[in-house]
């Protein structure tokens, strides 16, 4: 067995074991082949650069950090105070603990900032010999980071469900069991992805006028309404409406929303 299929299968495992109320369908049905990896990867892949060679490094307009890898992974220059999770130091850890072997620049630093100091110097170095490395390094490393994402989920998906209240965890690990096992393997991608795509909702920093927009916040706007992968989706939309409209001005968000929308109903499998 893969050792990323393995590794997803133990963590249900674990979870089984914790939450003896969850149906033993849960782990049968949540657990992720190879070649679902592989389709989960592809998905990422597209959602965040469309499939595209050169954007596996990239710097958005209206961002203050570079985004990289296959999943669009944010890697902070030096002295930047942001309220989103930095994600690519733990990717950097992650290649470290599987054993990959990175480029000389990166393994002379366990705990690099990103060498560049805005977006001006990334695209001013964008065809030098290290980012070209970079890129060819997370072009052949893709399966490594779709178990980075995998990993990230696992690791987090026990303290959403014990941040709401304990009257209502089991409601909830229910409804997380639900949405997985929808429409195979789309459930499972959708708690995955938005994890990756919006986080966990439990990063304190991450709110605008103290509203968040990760996976604890899709699942509390679902209260009330079916729980189908469909609701999932329509949820994970208002919430992503909710934070543009909240985010400061100066950030203009509301450019990101048409694609942040489209992302999401990847979610829903073909009519």
């Amino acid at each position: 067995m893969p050792a990323n299929s393995s590794r997803f299968n133990r963590f249900l495992g674990l979870l089984l074991s914790q939450f003896v109320t969850v149906s033993a369908a849960f782990g049968e049905i949540f657990e992720l082949s190879h070649s679902d990896l592989q389709w989960l990867g592809d998905r990422v892949f597209a959602n965040e650069c469309a499939g595209k060679f050169e954007c596996l490094s990239s710097w958005n307009e209206g961002e203050n950090f570079p985004s990289l890898g296959i999943g669009h992974f944010i890697w902070f220059p030096p002295g930047l105070d942001s309220p989103f999770e930095e994600s690519f130091p733990g990717l950097l850890r992650f290649y470290r603990e599987q054993g990959v072997k990175l480029p000389a620049w990166l393994e002379a630093d366990t705990h690099p900032d990103a060498p560049w100091h805005s977006r001006e110097d990334f695209y001013g170095e964008f065809d030098s010999e290290r980012t070209r490395e970079l890129r060819t390094f997370l072009a052949t490393t893709k399966a490594v980071q779709v178990d980075f994402i995998v990993h990230r989920l696992t690791e987090s998906l026990d303290a959403i469900i014990m941040s709401f209240p304990s009257q209502e965890q089991t409601i909830i690990r229910e409804k997380l069991s639900s949405i997985a096992r929808s429409h195979a393997p789309y459930g499972a991608y959708a708690i995955i992805d938005y994890v990756h795509f919006k986080g966990t909702g439990l990063a304190t920093g991450e709110r605008y006028q103290d509203q968040g927009w990760g996976l604890k916040h899709v699942l509390t706007e679902m209260h009330g309404r079916p729980t189908t992968l469909y609701s999932f989706a329509q949820s994970a939309k208002k919430v992503l409406s909710r934070r543009v409209a909240n985010a400061p001005a100066s950030r203009n968000e509301q450019r990101w929303l048409a694609g942040w929308h489209k992302r999401v109903e990847t979610y829903l499998p073909p009519q």
